[in-house]
């Protein structure tokens, strides 16, 4: 898909309003770090992968005024605070941060520090290109080359929206497909964005993918009246045990998988695991507004006008509870496909052998 999600150009970082696919391809220019921490945030561009690139160009931004570095380092905070879950936004500005020293900061003209935060930026955005490509390699590998046709369910959107291009689940679908494959493609809708509605029944469309829509809710009888090859989702965090958090729906999709003997696969890049944590039980769980719920908030026209009036998906005052994602247990994934390899079974010495 030749659709670009973010393009850094004349010393601005464009970003494709995701939340108005697929009804348009609207782009929003952001000149700030706030532009960009604010778009983060209104998941007008959403994706671990991608929520880590942009801020990386959001911090490009940022250098073009010089501040005292403390006043860098705090607003680099201001940054990694912006989506708590997905982890590859903190391990970039980790790294990051790793070149960007006091010492380094300090000696440097704002036009070498820009110099030195754009280079970083484009190395990670064509970084994370590759190794997508070569986790999609591996992922092809578990599938019988002797069977032509496949089903699979993903969740949530894992393409080129999400990544720097080709994708990690629905890369590994592309990969299929351009080895011959025919791929049947049950998307689940993720509610309240519909990310697997809007974006990748989207994508799988300009690919020319069959796929199906499927509420969330109705993943046990798919499972149960067709052949299901495989269920493949991406990751925003994964802890030192393989415990994954994902979208809001992964773990119930992961036991029934389990019920049904369905292999469940997760494909993510390195950048996904956080080995300060132990299991699943320390990442955390990023809880949004209620009226994202209730009211699609979200979805609103040019004035910024809600589309869907208050009161017609819910009573008025109703309550809500929205966390974005949850955990699925390592032990209900069959396999993690990255770049460095499969890690199967998912245990943490195979992790540690794996990714070294």
């Amino acid at each position: 898909m030749n659709l670009k999600s973010i393009e850094w150009k004349e010393n601005k970082l464009i970003i494709l309003d995701q939340t108005k696919i697929p009804k348009s391809k609207e782009f929003i220019i952001c000149k700030t770090l706030d532009e960009v921490v604010d778009s983060i945030k209104k998941m007008t561009l959403r994706g671990a992968p991608l929520i880590a690139m942009a801020g990386l160009y959001g911090l490009v931004l940022e250098l073009e005024n010089k501040k005292t570095y403390k006043e860098f380092l705090s607003r680099v905070e201001f940054l990694k605070s912006s989506r708590p879950t997905a982890v590859n936004l903190k391990l970039a500005l980790e790294e990051f941060l790793k070149i960007f020293t006091k010492e380094f900061y300090e000696k440097n003209e704002n036009r070498i520090l820009q110099k030195s935060a754009l280079d970083f930026a484009d190395t990670y955005f064509k970084n994370d290109l590759e190794c997508n490509l070569k986790l999609s390699e591996f992922g092809t590998s578990l599938f019988s080359k002797k069977k032509k046709e496949l089903n699979i369910i993903t969740h949530c959107n894992t393409g080129s929206l999400a990544t720097a291009g080709h994708g990690t689940a629905l890369g590994v679908i592309r990969s299929l497909r351009d080895k011959g494959y025919k791929v049947t493609v049950f998307a689940d809708e993720t509610r309240p964005y519909q990310q697997g509605s809007r974006l990748t029944a989207f994508e799988m469309m300009e690919e020319k993918i069959e796929c199906y829509l499927i509420g969330e809710g109705m993943t046990s009888w798919l499972m149960s009246t067709k052949k299901i090859d495989a269920v493949i989702v991406g990751a925003d965090r994964i802890s030192s045990n393989g415990d994954t958090a994902n979208k809001i729906g992964t773990s119930n999709l992961a036991i029934i998988a389990k019920e049904y003997n369905v292999p469940f696969y997760v494909a993510c890049t390195k950048t996904s695991f956080d080995f300060k944590l132990k299991s699943g039980k320390d990442i955390p769980i990023e809880l949004r507004a209620s009226e994202e719920l209730t009211e699609n908030s979200f979805l609103k026209n040019h004035k910024g006008e809600n589309l869907i009036p208050k009161g017609t998906l819910s009573p008025i005052g109703a309550k809500a509870l929205n966390p974005g994602f949850d955990v699925t247990l390592s032990k209900y994934i069959k396999a993690i496909i990255t770049e460095k390899g499969i890690i199967s079974p998912v245990i943490k010495t195979e992790i540690k052998k794996v990714l070294k």
